[in-house]
């Protein structure tokens, strides 16, 4: 259990890293906030899925508040962003690269706390979910943007495999490095296979079908 808990909080802080570096390079490269917008933004990216699954399960406070290492980890990424924003800027596929890799690692530790707090595999896959999507969507709203996970190319879809497996390993007691090490992965490899193909989950016949036609 101690190795369980010590890998997830290192994941945490992973994705917390990443997500704060994605959201503030998505805000800058949107619309030129100043430094406490950058912030704010990037913050609201890394820690609103987190908060969000620990407000359901009821692990209160949430481990943002809780621990001082998820607000440094989330400042940090957001402050790297806008100090390096111009640098940064020549290589736009790094903002699709920090989501995947934030996606990949809070869709694990969003199931895995889940199950650990005695949910059922189902609600856990879900809430892995929720973790993944849920910072993103808020820094989209923010943006006043329609959200990613409704229009990406392949956005729910990896972060609930990837919920999916980690849920399934650990269920087969395979271990917390085995559980990471491949839902993770999978996860990445979906999302990203996404957007180099430009696969997208079918949509319904509408307005934008017939305008295309």
């Amino acid at each position: 259990m101690a190795e369980s808990s010590q890998l997830l909080l290192v994941l945490d802080l992973v994705g917390t890293f990443a997500f704060g570096l994605n959201g503030a390079l998505t805000a800058v490269r949107a619309v030129r906030l100043d430094l406490v917008g950058v912030l704010t933004l990037g913050m609201m990216t890394a820690l609103g899925g987190g908060i969000l699954r620990d407000v359901l399960i009821q692990s209160l406070p949430p481990a943002t508040f809780s621990d001082l290492a998820y607000l440094g980890a989330a400042a940090a990424g957001a402050l790297v962003a806008f100090f390096l924003s111009l640098p940064l800027e020549r290589f736009t596929v790094l903002i699709v690269v920090f989501d995947a890799i934030g996606l990949s690692v809070f869709c694990v530790t969003g199931a895995t706390k889940a199950l650990e707090f005695g949910l059922g595999g189902v609600q856990a896959v879900l809430l892995g979910g929720l973790t993944a999507v849920g910072g993103g969507t808020l820094r989209d709203v923010m943006l006043r943007k329609v959200p990613t996970v409704l229009v990406s190319d392949l956005y729910a879809v990896p972060a609930l495999v990837g919920a999916g497996i980690a849920v399934g390993a650990a269920h087969l007691d395979l271990g917390p490095l085995v559980v990471a090490g491949v839902a993770a992965p999978v996860c990445f490899a979906i999302r990203m296979s996404g957007v180099v193909f430009e696969l997208n989950v079918p949509t319904a016949p509408g307005r934008g079908s017939r305008e295309q036609d």
